[in-house]
């Protein structure tokens, strides 16, 4: 029956198969590395089972290739890197972009390989239960933490441009910065304890303002960081904006995979957001040195 199966394939199809079983190799170790083994976990149970499919699925495959693949370590590390440092939710919403792209590659073989085209089933059972395990605590969270990073980039971006016009010193600029940017923190977070506990939404209030307070101190540091290293004002301000757009860049990418959402209208949408309001606070500093005279 294998050399049967194997004497279908075209060089084509061979190459194909050989792809496909090289995933099929991958999700194996990365779905066995992800398991955490704990008592009655449904997470590791269902990770088990994925695992044990796909090694069937690459049996299968190999029934028509008759050679084993080795997975590619390149792909199997990027996955594992993924959920040890942005958590287990973003790695898995990543194998379910490849399970939705393996979806229609075996779909192309529905009439000449049956057997081969059934694996497709498989994989969309796989999105599902990969959904299902999508529970990570800090998700929840996921709000507050896109209230800190927008506030900060939008008011301390804002604030920066206009600081930049208005004050020649690049080292002055940066402390005003740094001050507004903490005094804002402390005060966004106290705001969002307050409103998550009116809320009641099951979310701990303290969290939330710890996550909304992490969220923007940190981007106040990165983008307050060029004024406090550099002499140029104008070469600081460049930097912060490259800084800005980076920070939009990366949470977008992360929050559109794990919401499943479109990266480019939240990152179109955020940018032109804190460029709108930067370009405000850009007249109102130039109108301000213009008029007063200051230059400090």
């Amino acid at each position: 029956m294998k050399q049967r199966a194997r004497k279908k394939i075209t060089a084509s199809e061979m190459k194909d198969f050989l792809a496909m079983q090289r995933s099929e190799a991958e999700a194996v170790i990365i779905y066995s590395r992800l398991i955490k083994p704990k008592t009655g976990d449904k997470n590791a149970r269902v990770l088990l089972q994925l695992a044990k499919e796909e090694k069937r699925h690459y049996a299968l495959l190999k029934a028509y290739t008759g050679t084993d693949v080795r997975p590619g370590r390149v792909a199997v590390l990027t996955i594992i890197l993924a959920a040890r440092i942005l958590g287990p939710t973003f790695a898995l919403k990543l194998l379910e972009r490849g399970e939705t792209r393996a979806i229609a590659q075996y779909s192309r073989y529905r009439k000449k390989y049956p057997d081969v085209a059934a694996i497709a089933e498989d994989e969309k059972k796989h999105e599902y239960k990969l959904i299902g395990l999508l529970q990570e605590e800090k998700l929840s969270y996921m709000g507050s933490v896109v209230l800190g990073l927008n506030d900060a980039l939008v008011e301390l971006a804002g604030a920066l441009v206009g600081f930049s016009f208005a004050l020649s010193s690049t080292r002055l600029i940066g402390i005003i910065g740094l001050i507004t940017g903490i005094s804002a923190a402390l005060s966004m977070a106290a705001s969002e304890y307050l409103s998550t506990k009116a809320e009641a939404s099951g979310n701990s209030a303290v969290k939330a303002s710890v996550y909304t307070g992490i969220a923007y101190i940190l981007t106040v540091a990165v983008l307050v960081a060029p004024y406090l290293v550099l002499d140029n004002r104008y070469l600081s301000l460049g930097i912060m904006f490259v800084c800005a757009l980076a920070i939009i860049a990366l949470f977008n990418y992360y929050y559109s995979v794990v919401k499943d959402e479109s990266f480019r209208v939240r990152f179109a949408e955020m940018a032109l957001l804190s460029g709108g309001v930067s370009l405000v606070s850009f007249l109102i500093g130039l109108a301000l040195r213009r008029y007063t005279g200051i230059d400090m």
